[in-house]
């Protein structure tokens, strides 16, 4: 079985995974070039409008949130093979049109390299400032009614849509997509984020799950697919983990527990990551030597997971970044390539 890798690019993540200010934009370019250097499958840029509330009250200078799309875009033009992939698109805070047509846009400039990741979103402050007309509640229902539009509008030479949070009529799109099918992968770790990624999804999402939690999930998954006369294996399992590599597990652990990282996935408890239990998330990502994470890799390779997806590097630095994904590269995924 191929294993496949990717980087999280820090496009929205500063005041959150890292401090505030973390990267620049030359930054973030340099990152993305070395990423392909090192022999990574993908990129994946995450997306923010704005600063969720505890960021506010943790952070005295605000965060810079690069758009996920403009800066994938401006990476294209300095790499060549690396897929550029969205970390998630929070879809409910976007216009399903204009995200097909950049979307589609961007795999014709970068020849076909694109994988659409879209999501619910985690902070409902965030919803409720960018759709203040909307209801939270509709948050789901707009999602799925806009990767069904995203669809159409990729696949159809005139598309109509009549939903009931989005309208059009005989959109003529082009360019179409290089790829004749744009994956689109689905984030969440919910039942109905496994119902909608076996209805709409190419790939699936999750993030910090435990190989026996993954693989009850996969079973659902393969339910729900199994029902809709789909395979699972036209779906990939790609979660997303955070990283913290040192030469021994105690070293790697005191990292990962004093790193911003650790701080952000106590502020996903109200949402994505309700179901977990904080004590056990160093069991829950990549923590430890590489000897460590290689076993913990080919324990979630053993229940199906073939994409580690996004995988955050925990770092103070943009260097610190670098280093801990050229350690990773060369002793921890040259293993599986």
């Amino acid at each position: 079985m191929v294993v496949k890798f990717g980087v999280a690019i820090p496009t929205c993540a500063e005041g959150l995974v890292y401090k505030s200010p973390f990267i620049t934009s030359d930054e973030l370019i340099q990152l993305a070039v070395k990423a392909e250097e090192l022999g990574f499958d993908s990129i994946w840029a995450n997306d923010h409008i704005t600063t969720p509330n505890y960021v506010k009250r943790i952070s005295k200078v605000p965060p810079n949130f690069f758009e996920p799309l403009i800066s994938l875009s401006i990476i294209a033009c300095s790499t060549k093979k690396i897929k550029l992939a969205t970390g998630v698109i929070v879809l409910p805070q976007r216009n399903p049109v204009i995200l097909a047509k950049q979307v589609s846009t961007l795999d014709v400039f970068s020849g076909g390299r694109v994988i659409l990741g879209v999501g619910l979103g985690a902070y409902r402050e965030e919803f409720e400032a960018v759709n203040p007309s909307s209801s939270y509640q509709n948050r789901a229902l707009i999602l799925e009614e806009g990767i069904r539009a995203i669809k159409i509008l990729l696949s159809q030479k005139r598309a109509s849509f009549n939903g009931q949070f989005f309208k059009f009529r005989n959109i003529e799109m082009y360019p179409k997509p290089v790829q004749s099918k744009l994956p689109i992968y689905i984030g969440g770790n919910s039942d109905q984020a496994i119902r909608r990624t076996a209805e709409l999804g190419d790939g699936w999402f999750p993030a910090i799950l435990t190989p026996s939690e993954l693989s009850r999930k996969i079973n659902l998954l393969t339910e729900f697919v199994s029902k809709l006369r789909r395979k699972i294996d036209e779906i990939e399992i790609a979660p997303q983990f955070i990283v913290s590599i040192a030469k021994d597990r105690v070293k790697a652990l005191k990292i990962f527990r004093n790193s911003r990282a650790y701080s952000h996935l106590t502020s996903l408890k109200a949402s994505t990551l309700r179901e977990q239990a904080l004590g056990s998330l160093e069991e829950r990502n990549l923590v430890g030597s590489p000897s460590d994470i290689i076993k913990k890799i080919e324990n979630y390779v053993n229940v199906g997971v073939t994409y580690f997806a996004a995988l955050v590097f925990i770092g103070e630095s943009v260097g610190d970044m670098i280093k801990n994904m050229s350690y990773f590269a060369s002793d921890v995924m040259g293993c599986f390539l």
